[in-house]
C-alpha cells in the first residue's frame, strides 16, 4: 500500500501532475474542501426542491445544470489550469458532486416504476441520461470556444 491516498478515483499518482491537489496543505485541506463544497451544493439543490416541489424536472434541471457546470469546471481546471489546487475538489466534487443528485433520481425512476408507468420511467431514465451528457458536453464545447476566442487577437 502506497503512502499517498488518491483523492478521487480518476487521479492516478503515479503522474506528478496528478498530485497537485495534495500539493502543500495535504488531505485534510482537500476533505474540508470537498465537505464544504458539497453541503454548499446539497443546500442549493435543497433550494431548487422548495423552489419547485416534488417535482422529477427538478431533479432532470439539477442534474443537467450540475453536469453543464461540470464540463465548463472541468476545461478551465484540467485544460486551462485555472484556479487553487483546492478548486477542483471543492467546485468539482464538493458543490456539484452535492448539487446533483443520482440517488434522487434512481428515487424518482423507482417511484415511476412502482405507479406502472414504465414509459415514463425509461423515458426520464434515458433523458436524464442523455440530458447530463450532452450538458457536459455542451459546457465542455462553449467553454472551449470562449477560452480560444478569448486568446485570439482582437
Amino acid at each position: 500500500m502506497s503512502a499517498v491516498e488518491p483523492v478521487d478515483p480518476d487521479v492516478d499518482l503515479h503522474v506528478p501532475a496528478d498530485r497537485a491537489e495534495l500539493a502543500g496543505h495535504g488531505k485534510w485541506r482537500v476533505l474540508g474542501a470537498i465537505s464544504a463544497g458539497g453541503a454548499l451544493g446539497a443546500l442549493a439543490r435543497y433550494g431548487a426542491s422548495l423552489v419547485w416541489p416534488g417535482s422529477v424536472w427538478t431533479t432532470f434541471g439539477v442534474n443537467v445544470v450540475g453536469c453543464a457546470l461540470i464540463g465548463v469546471l472541468m476545461v478551465l481546471v484540467s485544460e486551462q489550469g485555472r484556479g487553487h489546487a483546492l478548486v477542483r475538489p471543492f467546485l468539482g466534487v464538493g458543490v456539484l458532486g452535492g448539487f446533483t443528485t443520482f440517488s434522487t433520481y434512481a428515487v424518482d425512476v423507482a417511484r415511476l416504476l412502482e405507479r406502472g408507468d414504465a414509459l415514463a420511467a425509461m423515458a426520464y431514465a434515458a433523458g436524464t441520461f442523455a440530458g447530463a451528457m450532452g450538458a457536459v458536453w455542451l459546457g465542455v464545447a462553449v467553454t472551449r470556444a470562449a477560452v480560444a476566442g478569448a486568446g485570439a487577437p482582437g
